[in-house]
């Protein structure tokens, strides 16, 4: 069977978006890292908390909203428990389970990275579009993440 090669415009389009996957993920955690002295995965962590009922999430669950691995989601609560920001304790309705909350420093530290991550994301991201291309981007990514993730348990907002 032959291959189903790219066409000049797809290959064009799957090129820039291999490149802002790339370009993008850096940029943005660059700049946590720089201006706020963490990474993007610490703060995505530290964002799915303070969006969550009462600031605290089961450690499976943050670990599917934040897209890591629960080994990875345990190391993070870990470096983020050493700088006081999160605890780690047993599940209120399962024993066996292990739930992080977010301390009132950690959702200061939230509330005041946040405004500086967002002008960022602003920055490189939507001031480069119109109205009409966020609406096209969201429709867009919608369609690919249905592909990459039919059920919408691998993704932080659900299904789509």
């Amino acid at each position: 069977m032959e291959p189903r090669w790219l066409s000049e415009d797809e290959q064009v389009a799957w090129r820039r978006l291999i490149a802002v996957a790339a370009l993008l993920p850096h940029e943005l955690a660059s700049h946590l890292r720089d201006e706020h002295g963490m990474g993007m995965h610490e703060y995505w962590v530290l964002a799915m908390l303070s969006e969550a009922t009462e600031h605290t999430l089961r450690m499976r669950e943050l670990a599917r909203r934040a897209q890591a691995s629960p080994s990875r989601i345990s190391h993070t609560i870990d470096r983020l428990h050493a700088r006081g920001w999160v605890t780690r304790q047993p599940s209120t309705t399962d024993r066996r389970g292990q739930q992080a909350s977010l301390t009132p420093a950690g959702l200061e530290v939230v509330r005041s990275t946040a405004p500086s991550h967002v002008e960022r994301v602003r920055q490189v991201v939507f001031d480069a579009l119109s109205p009409s291309d966020v609406a096209d981007l969201a429709r867009i990514m919608d369609r690919i993440l249905a592909k990459l993730d039919p059920t919408g348990e691998r993704s932080p907002g659900g299904r789509y």
